[in-house]
């Protein structure tokens, strides 16, 4: 049975995080410190094979694939997105070196083979039309039409892996425009839960579709970082925190429960970003734990 994590965007929990971190200074503040439980880390050149279902725009499809080839891009101003995915290098796992992420093949799957409405085995069967070579990671990515178990409740998106002499790493993430905005896209919407903070203007014009890549950031991290269950996270296997979503809901310095931190605004359009991609992309990304100071690392 494949393994799946929640990824960010709970902002219930984000809340419950501050207030017992707030309750855990008041005796003595503890480092946060995800175990690395030795188990093979993804490293080296890694190709995302992303498998589309639903009707996602061009344009949407765009800002998504720019999202991933900035991760390799030198060339973006600073703050960049490169430098965000470079605390993965920080991991060492028994391999040290980069996770150079690549894009391979891309699945449109327009007119929902499989209905509106997904189980997990369902995630898993597209997944698998990315093919099953050791060093891809598969991407279901779906729109917003589309339902899926626990999407909404408990997870904005999720990775997992495979089992047996075909195992592969697979991910999901949901499109949550119409769905729930406030759980999933926040900072983007109105949070459901905690302080009603005014919401930040999306950097790339679409909040489900901006609320997509920090939820991808997160299970992208989360993968390479515990691809099979046996990596780097805190807490019981079935729920773990990991690189990013122990760090949920912090986006820049200053951050606390219904404001996401000291972010950079757009002059021009108003829009919140803390990194720099390629094709003048800006994207905002969720904080990352840095194993070299146990500390959630931020760009600004």
């Amino acid at each position: 049975m494949a393994s799946y994590y929640s990824a960010t965007g709970a902002i219930f929990l984000l809340f419950i995080f501050f207030l017992s971190s707030s309750m855990a200074a008041l005796v003595k503040e503890q480092p946060l410190v995800l175990k690395y439980h030795r188990g093979p880390l993804l490293k080296g050149t890694i190709t995302v094979n992303l498998i589309w279902y639903g009707k996602l725009t061009p344009i949407q499809r765009s800002i998504i694939i720019d999202y991933l080839q900035s991760i390799n891009s030198v060339k973006s101003p600073v703050p960049s997105v490169s430098i965000w995915w470079k605390t993965t290098e920080k991991y060492k796992g028994g391999a040290l070196g980069s996770s150079n992420l690549v894009v391979g093949k891309q699945i449109l799957d327009e007119n929902y083979s499989l209905g509106k409405s997904l189980k997990n085995s369902h995630i898993i069967f597209l997944a698998a039309k990315g093919g099953h070579l050791s060093g891809s990671v598969n991407v279901v990515l779906t729109a917003k039409d589309v339902f899926v178990d626990g999407f909404c409740m408990n997870r904005c998106g999720g990775h997992g892996s495979t089992r047996g002499p075909t195992r592969f790493a697979y991910a999901w993430v949901g499109n949550s425009e119409t769905q729930c905005p406030g759980y999933c896209a926040w900072p983007f919407h109105q949070p459901v839960y905690g302080p009603q903070t005014p919401p930040l203007v999306a950097p790339n014009g679409d909040v489900g579709v901006d609320g997509m890549v920090i939820n991808l950031a997160t299970v992208l991290a989360g993968t390479v970082t515990n691809p099979f269950n046996n990596g780097y996270f805190q807490g019981p296997p079935t729920a773990p925190l990991e690189a990013v979503t122990a760090c949920t809901g912090v986006f820049g310095s200053g951050a606390y429960p219904g404001y996401a931190g000291n972010v950079l605004t757009d002059k021009t359009t108003g829009a919140s970003y803390n990194a720099h991609g390629v094709n003048g992309r800006k994207y905002l990304l969720p904080a990352m734990w840095d194993p070299q100071t146990s500390k959630c690392s931020t760009l600004v």
